[in-house]
């Protein structure tokens, strides 16, 4: 099945050629290192190493930031690479958003020259993998209301709690615990080999039915000991948490693009190719209703997506335009994989035509980075004035 990239509104011509050049070298490394052989790793529930270690031969890591070890890409080159590895497989791209934006953008963001300098290069080279503590089996959506405390002793912080759903936990070399101090002050603390570390639990989660391939961890806390130096300097209220999720919120809303595309891609293939009753079914009315109706979605969510990135290049991004943003792309992503399942078939849901990987995804998609009902109230809250979280 010979899928071709589809950009029916020519939006390439909106894109710098040292754009291009980068979506293709992802594009490329789609097609020829995670496409061949993801499908074993997300049927076990494994985290593919085999894919996941050649990310560094990409100009990738670290995203828009500038700090040591760091990419330092342009918001809609950033965004493309979330699109383009999401076209592939979404726990390659959860891991990339997990390591690349929530941790090294936490620690570029809001850590210190020296923290930055101590952290990131390690974490760009994968010869550290990371991991970002914020949601807690009682704390989803409430995440500003963290019951993980970090108590000051002397030179050190003794952390105490849980979190849950936490993305690349059981092989984490470096963990950020979201936590509030005993002032009450909300601050993120490096524990750094967190599974030598004593009083640090991680239990891998079994039983998904989406991201199957990345791993999330169960953690437990109990009276960890970390070096006071180990608090992120800069760190000191929800707030500054806010800008590191509005910075991987943004990738998302592309992430949900390009699973969408990936979806539309192979079901057009497929109908061109799959003939019943003497023709191929890319003929039939009914089929064409879909790639039609998926097509404008995908258009649309292409769109949206690069006005995202040139508001967020011009510094007028703001909380409600990515929240939009993530809520209109994850809905229209569950949208466009259920059609092309539909396309499909029966075939439609066996992983080997990868449609049925991402219509699980899309799933995960629509709940993560702020479940698409959060994303929806930060809007309305910046239509009305009026916040109607309770």
């Amino acid at each position: 099945m010979n899928s071709l990239p589809i950009d029916f509104f020519r939006l390439d011509n909106e894109l710098t050629a040292v754009q291009i050049q980068l979506r293709d070298q992802v594009r490329a490394f789609v097609q020829q290192v995670v496409l061949p052989h993801i499908n074993p790793y997300w049927e076990q529930a494994a985290f593919p190493w085999e894919i996941v270690r050649q990310l560094p031969t990409l100009p990738v890591m670290g995203g828009t930031l500038t700090a040591p070890g760091c990419a330092g890409l342009d918001p809609i080159s950033m965004g493309l690479v979330r699109y383009e590895l999401a076209k592939g497989d979404g726990s390659v791209g959860t891991f990339y958003g997990v390591q690349s934006g929530l941790v090294m953008g936490s620690i570029g963001l809001l850590g210190s020259a020296e923290q930055q300098a101590r952290w990131l290069p390690a974490l760009a080279s994968l010869d550290k993998i990371g991991s970002f503590g914020l949601t807690e089996p009682e704390r989803g959506s409430d995440a500003a209301h963290v019951l993980t405390t970090a108590v000051r002793q002397g030179n050190s912080y003794v952390l105490n709690g849980r979190k849950r759903w936490i993305g690349n936990a059981p092989i984490a070399d470096l963990l950020i615990v979201w936590a509030k101090d005993e002032n009450g002050r909300f601050g993120g603390f490096v524990v750094e080999d967190p599974r030598q570390t004593e009083g640090v639990h991680i239990e891998t989660m079994t039983g998904k039915i989406a991201k199957r391939a990345v791993l999330n961890g169960d953690i437990r806390l109990e009276n960890v000991r970390i070096p006071a130096a180990n608090r992120l300097e800069k760190a000191h209220s929800f707030r500054d948490t806010a800008k590191v999720l509005a910075f991987t919120r943004y990738a998302v809303a592309w992430e949900a693009a390009g699973l969408a595309a990936a979806c539309l891609e192979q079901a057009l293939a497929y109908a061109k190719s799959r003939e019943q009753f003497g023709q191929p079914i890319a003929g039939f009315q009914l089929i064409q209703e879909k790639l039609v109706e998926m097509t404008a979605e995908v258009t649309q969510m292409q769109l949206l997506c690069l006005r995202l990135g040139q508001l967020m290049a011009s510094g007028e991004l703001d909380e409600s335009m990515v929240a939009l943003a993530k809520y209109n792309n994850a809905r229209k992503a569950r949208r466009v994989a259920s059609l092309a399942r539909e396309v499909l078939g029966g075939n439609g849901i066996l992983i080997e035509n990868h449609i049925a990987r991402h219509l699980t995804d899309a799933e995960a998609i629509y709940t993560y980075e702020g479940t698409n009902e959060i994303n929806m109230l930060i809007v309305g809250r910046a239509l009305t004035g009026l916040g109607a979280f309770v």
